[in-house]
């Protein structure tokens, strides 16, 4: 029965016995066998049961059982059972009754305390839960199966340990993964990735943490993504949809295994999975590499999407003859070296696959940068129609589709910026034009103030003061004598 405990149920005894209970699961487990070769005391016995009984609930054993029961524990065959009393049968039944079927025995009564124990898990342990399939990482193994993060005692927070281990061949690849990042101060392309996902089986899931989560990996805490900013007033904060790397608190060894501690708040009508990978981290290089791969779409599926465009509707009393298309892409304003877009969607504008890839590895959204509909990687296409265009045509950045498919330049943008500079020399030539002449009526009015003082004065304005500032006050009234008519 001691040899079956867990760790906090030896330490349960060893306290109860008034021994030390600190220390690994085989010091404790030691200390609780030599309490036993010591010679315990009738009340540490039933203590014993009591924890056995928590440990494995009693059933009723029937004798197809006990063949069973002896296999698993790798103790006596099935030939020598009628031999003896040499099976070790549930704790219930005594040294003189051991060989006496359980189903012969007067029942243990339940407590309140074993009900729990009895219930079937309400959650299976390994549901047929699918990790989304992540762009940027290629799985070459499967370390922990998805796992259900069962709720055990219906408290506030939970706690669930799960173990794996590495062979040589996996610590290899890890290991000889790490120069291959020049510069990077402990990363790996080949990773251990943990990840989380809603209990659903209906769909492929994404990443999606348990609220109030805390995971140990190896006794050491682990950093997980920081919340969102919330969106609304109220919200509770949530993670980024992303996995975890745990490699750098992973042992890098064959023969010691690793162990993760999961804390979290459980949540009614909803439950949790865990699974861990062996992971391989792709770039953006590689990731557009392989959509070259892939090949590039025929042009006629573009001409085809471009006639059904334009095809005029009978129903409409606008008919569109042409359609303007811009060779720039809307993400970095350059020219499309790539041009890319999703089979999902219904507009003609590219973007440049290599931005999309790059801005991507950083923060995953797959958004089409055009229409705002969702363009994942595995939808990408390279438009041939455009590969033509821009090989064909390069001293302009923007086109024009006609009814029938064909295509025509539009004005390049630097004639539209020498149309406007000799525009803008041209009204700075008449701006001096009109200061000159200002400048020569202030010079009339001043001679004929100098000439003629006792005659007739008029008000003249001076044009050469700049009165069109809101700042400034305006320009005082002059009087200036003139011989009876005013000058021009």
């Amino acid at each position: 029965m001691v040899m079956s405990f867990r760790v906090s149920e030896l330490q349960v005894l060893l306290g109860f016995a008034g021994r030390n209970k600190s220390g690994r699961k085989h010091e404790l487990l030691t200390k609780a066998l030599q309490l036993l070769r010591s010679g315990c005391s009738p009340a540490v016995q039933m203590k014993i049961k009591e924890l056995y009984r928590r440990r494995i609930p009693r059933k009723i054993l029937t004798p197809s059982d006990f063949s069973v029961l002896h296999m698993q524990a790798g103790q006596v065959p099935p030939a020598a059972l009628a031999q003896g009393p040499a099976c070790h049968l549930p704790y219930e039944q005594s040294a003189a009754a051991s060989a006496v079927p359980a189903a012969l025995l007067p029942p243990v009564p339940k407590r309140e305390a074993d009900v729990p124990h009895l219930a079937p898990p309400a959650q299976p342990v390994r549901p047929d839960v699918k990790m989304k399939r992540l762009p940027f990482y290629d799985v070459y193994d499967e370390l922990i199966k998805p796992t259900t993060l069962a709720s055990a005692n219906g408290q506030r927070f939970d706690e669930a340990h799960f173990t794996f281990a590495l062979t040589p061949q996996q610590v290899q690849q890890i290991l000889t993964s790490r120069d291959i990042l020049p510069g990077a101060k402990c990363d790996y392309t080949i990773q251990v990735q943990l990840r989380f996902c809603l209990c659903e089986t209906s769909c492929p899931q994404k990443d999606y943490f348990p609220p109030n989560l805390f995971v140990k990996v190896n006794g050491k805490l682990c950093p997980l993504p920081g919340y969102l900013p919330p969106t609304k007033n109220g919200a509770e904060p949530k993670r980024p949809s992303r996995p975890v790397n745990i490699t750098p608190l992973v042992r890098l060894s064959a023969t010691v295994p690793n162990t993760i501690v999961v804390n979290w708040s459980p949540e009614f009508g909803r439950s949790y999975s865990l699974s861990v990978y062996l992971v391989k981290q792709l770039t953006s290089v590689t990731l557009l590499q392989k959509l070259r791969a892939k090949g590039i779409r025929n042009p006629d599926h573009s001409r085809a999407l471009i006639k059904e465009k334009l095809t005029a509707d009978p129903d409409s009393e606008i008919a569109t003859t042409s359609l303007r298309v811009s060779l720039m892409c809307p993400l970095g304003k350059m020219r499309l070296i790539v041009p890319c877009r999703a089979i999902t969607c219904t507009h003609l504008q590219c973007f440049d696959a290599a931005l999309y890839l790059q801005m991507n590895e950083k923060k995953p959204k797959w958004t089409c940068p055009v229409c705002d509909k969702k363009a994942p990687y595995n939808k990408l296409i390279i438009d041939g129609l455009f590969m033509e265009i821009l090989n064909s045509c390069t001293d302009c950045d923007e086109i024009q589709f006609m009814e029938d498919g064909s295509w025509c330049p539009m004005k390049p943008k630097k004639e539209n910026q020498e149309v406007c500079q000799t525009s803008a020399f041209s009204g700075i030539e008449a701006c001096r034009s009109l200061s000159l002449a200002a400048s020569s009526l202030y010079t009339v009015s001043s001679e004929s103030r100098s000439s003629s003082e006792g005659k007739k004065k008029v008000e003249v304005i001076d044009l050469t003061l700049d009165s069109s500032s809101d700042e400034e006050e305006p320009p005082a009234k002059k009087q200036c004598p003139t011989s009876g008519t005013a000058p021009p």
